[in-house]
């Protein structure tokens, strides 16, 4: 299991069939699971499944129209008490040997739902990417609130004057 992609499962393009659906269903195991809990900061990842299938479209490209399930468990971005999710995404992408990987830093963003055309379709880093895009960025847990703000600390002395308000007539006294 590689440390970086704990899901590195793949579909190989010419093992594909162009005649018929190329079902897949990846679930990963407890330990894949648990790496990439810990690799999405994640407090626990129970169950995740990504199925759907892979089939020709066009003389040259694969379309993949597939279904990401998940149940994920973040801390409360108010509270830190456990928040449990159940997420189901759909995705769909297309795969064509005419697009290439941008090779510059700064790129324009053409159609999200085309990638590139490489020997293998890697099913791991489709699904680790659509969970990430599908995980809720401030999880709350049931009847969370923010706190109210604290009440403006009132900056008078005693006597109702502000603290520093003598200090010119201090400095004056001492020029």
């Amino acid at each position: 299991m590689s440390e970086r992609n704990p899901l590195p499962e793949r579909l190989r393009v010419a093992h594909l069939s162009p005649n018929r659906p190329n079902p897949f269903d990846l679930q990963p195991a407890e330990d894949r699971l648990q790496a990439l809990a810990g690799q999405l900061d994640l407090t626990a990842l129970p169950a995740m499944r990504f199925k759907g299938e892979v089939r020709a479209s066009g003389s040259d490209e694969w379309a993949l129209d597939g279904r990401l399930t998940a149940r994920v468990v973040q801390p409360c971005v108010i509270t830190l008490e456990p928040v449990e999710t159940d997420i189901t995404e759909d995705v769909s992408l297309i795969f064509s040997p005419h697009v290439t990987d941008p090779e510059e830093e700064e790129v324009e963003m053409g159609d999200e739902t085309v990638e590139p055309l490489g020997q293998s379709i890697m099913l791991g880093e489709i699904a680790i990417e659509a969970l990430t895009l599908a995980l809720p960025v401030n999880p709350r847990a049931p009847g969370a609130e923010m706190p109210a703000p604290a009440e403006e600390v009132d900056m008078t002395g005693d006597d109702g004057r502000k603290p520093f308000a003598g200090l010119a007539d201090l400095l004056k006294k001492d020029g």
